[in-house]
């Protein structure tokens, strides 16, 4: 399973887009956008996860700086999110 990274995304793309997007190279197990709790809208990113990693790596290649909605991609494989230290976890 390939957890894919998309930057750059359009405020009016949703999630339902970036499926039926994704789609097209192979089946998509997962869509998520990332949402401000603030503000509810779309912080401009999202992550899309698909099982076979031949439809992951071409959908990849093949829509990494294409437009969708109006704006250019960023397309990646995603990197896990380093362990951030917690107040309490500094002062031992």
């Amino acid at each position: 399973m390939k957890r894919i990274y998309i930057g750059n995304l359009s405020f009016e793309t949703n999630e339902e887009k970036l499926k039926e997007t994704f789609s097209a190279f192979g089946e998509v197990f997962s869509v998520s956008i990332i949402m401000d709790k603030f503000t509810n809208r779309s912080k401009g990113f999202g992550f899309v996860e698909m099982p076979d990693d031949d439809a992951s790596f071409a959908a990849i290649r093949e829509l990494n700086g294409k437009e969708v909605d109006g704006r250019k991609v960023r397309v990646s494989i995603a990197e896990d999110k380093p362990v951030r230290r917690t107040e309490k976890s500094k002062n031992r």
